[in-house]
């Protein structure tokens, strides 16, 4: 499989993003449901703490790729659903860690939402990943 990264402006590098991703020779193709911050029963966890809301959010989202042989180097694509946008970016630095390390910056879009779908979760994220 080749990534290209495909950017007619650098600004979103400096905030951990592609402005998209060409994708050639992949074989398999995974779609990731919205992963939050709750545990192995579905219980939320970390209420009124956006950091580790974050944190464990993308836990769950690496146990989903593992369990399908892929990690967060495969993902292409990220969507974002925050009840707090400005809470959230300050705490993005955890998606630059984590997605850097395993070298990839998909594109990704972060919205806004009013509340997700179980009270007192604060962050969601979904996932494309191709390997």
């Amino acid at each position: 499989m080749r990534r290209t990264a495909v950017n007619p402006w650098e600004w979103s590098l400096k905030l951990g993003y592609n402005q998209a991703e060409s994708v050639e020779g992949a074989a398999r193709h995974l779609y990731c449901a919205g992963q939050t911050a709750v545990d192995a029963e579905g219980a939320p966890q970390h209420p009124g703490d956006m950091r580790g809301q974050i944190g464990l959010a993308l836990d769950n989202l690496e146990a989903v790729l593992a369990k399908a042989g892929m990690g967060l180097g495969d993902v292409v694509r990220l969507g974002v659903f925050a009840t707090d946008v400005d809470e959230a970016l300050k705490n993005f630095d955890l998606l630059g860690m984590r997605f850097g390390a395993a070298g990839s910056a998909p594109p990704m879009t972060l919205l806004g939402v009013t509340r997700l779908a179980v009270p007192g979760l604060m962050f969601e994220i979904e996932a494309t990943a191709v390997a």
